[in-house]
C-alpha cells in the first residue's frame, strides 16, 4: 500500500464579499455537528434568520483581515502544507471542511499520486463536534463514498502532546519578548455546553461543575472544555507562568443557549476595569490564525479591553506556519509512515 497525508482546516469563503460568504456559512452552519438542533429548526435559524443579516457583517469583518494573496487560513494552511511536504517523502495534500479545497478534492489529489492508505490529519488541537469530530466524519463518509479502496487512519487529538506543547509554550515565549504583561488570557473557541454533554462517552461524568475536568475519567478524551484546560496548565508548567497571571476563558458564542464559560469578550471588560494594564492573549484552539483570532480577537478584543480601561494589548499569533512546528507535523507522519505509530497524547 502507498501512504499518504491528508490536512485538513476549517476552511474561507474565496473572497470577503456578501456574495460568497453568504455559501459559506450555510454550508458552516447546517452542518448537525455545529448547531445540533432538528433539520427542521435548523434549516429556520439558519436560512430564515442568519443568512438574512450575517453575510454582509460577516463580509466586512472577513476584509479587514484579508490578504492580498487571499484568506489568511487558506494561504498559511498552503504554507504550512509546502513546509510539511519538504520534511517528507509521502504525498501531503491539503482539504478544507466547508468551502473551497474540499476534502473530497484532497483525497482525489492523493488517488492520482497512487495513495490508497491515508493519514488524516484534522488541524485542530482539542477534540469538540464542532471542529475536529465533524472533520472526521465528513473525511470518512467521503472516503467510503467515492473512495473504497482508501484506509483512513486519524491522528488524534494533540493537545496534550509534550511535544506540541513545548512548540505552543516556545512560541508563547517569543510572543512575549519584550511585553512586561500583567495578564495573559487563554482564549478558545467557544462551543454550548450540550456539545460537552453528547460527547460524553459515559453520559455521567461532565457536570460542567469545574471539579469534573479534575477527575480522571475516559470522557476527558473526547471533552473539550478539560482538553482547553489541560493545555493552559501544561503551557503554565513549561514556561513557569506565575499562577495568578494566568486564566482560560471561552469567545465566539451564538444563541442564547448556555455556552462555556467565562466569556472571552466579558473577561475582556473585567480586565480593563479591574486594572490589569497590559494584557496577553493566546488563541491556542487554532493551528492556523483565522477570522476569528485576527478580527475577533486581535481587533475587536483590543478595543473592547482598552473601551474598559486596559492599556496595552498583543494577541501572540498561532503556530501558523512555523518550521518547528511542520518539522513536528512531519515526525508524526513519520512515525506513522515507519511504526503505524500515533503520537503520545496524556490523557489525564
Amino acid at each position: 500500500m502507498k501512504k499518504g497525508v491528508l490536512l485538513v482546516n476549517l476552511g474561507s469563503p474565496d473572497s470577503p464579499t456578501a456574495k460568497d460568504v453568504k455559501p459559506y456559512l450555510d454550508e458552516f452552519l447546517m452542518d448537525e455537528r455545529v448547531i445540533d438542533v432538528n433539520p427542521v429548526l435548523r434549516n429556520i435559524i439558519v436560512r430564515g434568520i442568519i443568512l438574512n443579516t450575517r453575510p454582509k457583517k460577516s463580509a466586512e469583518a472577513y476584509s479587514k483581515i484579508w490578504w492580498e494573496e487571499g484568506s489568511p487560513l487558506i494561504v498559511l494552511s498552503e504554507r504550512f502544507t509546502e513546509k510539511v511536504q519538504k520534511h517528507t517523502d509521502l504525498p501531503v495534500a491539503l482539504g478544507m471542511r466547508y468551502g473551497s479545497m474540499s476534502i473530497k478534492e484532497g483525497f482525489q489529489e492523493l488517488k492520482h499520486k497512487g495513495v490508497d492508505e491515508v493519514f488524516l490529519v484534522p488541524l485542530y488541537p482539542h477534540y469538540a463536534m464542532s471542529s475536529y469530530e465533524t472533520v472526521v466524519v465528513k473525511a470518512l463518509k467521503v472516503q467510503q463514498q467515492d473512495f473504497p479502496e482508501m484506509h483512513v487512519t486519524t491522528l488524534p487529538a494533540f493537545y496534550s502532546n509534550p511535544d506540541y506543547i513545548k512548540i505552543l509554550s516556545k512560541s508563547i515565549a517569543e510572543g512575549l519578548k519584550g511585553f512586561d504583561y500583567d495578564h495573559i488570557l487563554f482564549s478558545y473557541h467557544g462551543i454550548p455546553e450540550r456539545h460537552i454533554r453528547k460527547s460524553d462517552p459515559t453520559k455521567f461524568h461532565c457536570q460542567l461543575n469545574g471539579e469534573c475536568c479534575k477527575t480522571n475519567s475516559v470522557a476527558h478524551q473526547t471533552c473539550y472544555r478539560h482538553q482547553c484546560y489541560d493545555t493552559t496548565e501544561l503551557v503554565k508548567k513549561e514556561l513557569g507562568l506565575p499562577e495568578d497571571k494566568v486564566s482560560t476563558s471561552f469567545q465566539s458564542r451564538l444563541g442564547s443557549d448556555p455556552w462555556l464559560q467565562p466569556f472571552t469578550d466579558k473577561e475582556f471588560e473585567r480586565m480593563g476595569k479591574e486594572g490589569i494594564k497590559k494584557l496577553a492573549v493566546i488563541t491556542p484552539a487554532f493551528v492556523s490564525d483565522c477570522l476569528e483570532t485576527l478580527e475577533e480577537i486581535a481587533m475587536e478584543g483590543k478595543e473592547q479591553f482598552q473601551e474598559a480601561g486596559g492599556g496595552d494589548y498583543i494577541h501572540i499569533p498561532c503556530l501558523n506556519d512555523r518550521d518547528d512546528w511542520a518539522e513536528l507535523m512531519a515526525k508524526w507522519i513519520k512515525e506513522w509512515e515507519e511504526k503505524d505509530a500515533l503520537p503520545e497524547t496524556n490523557i489525564r
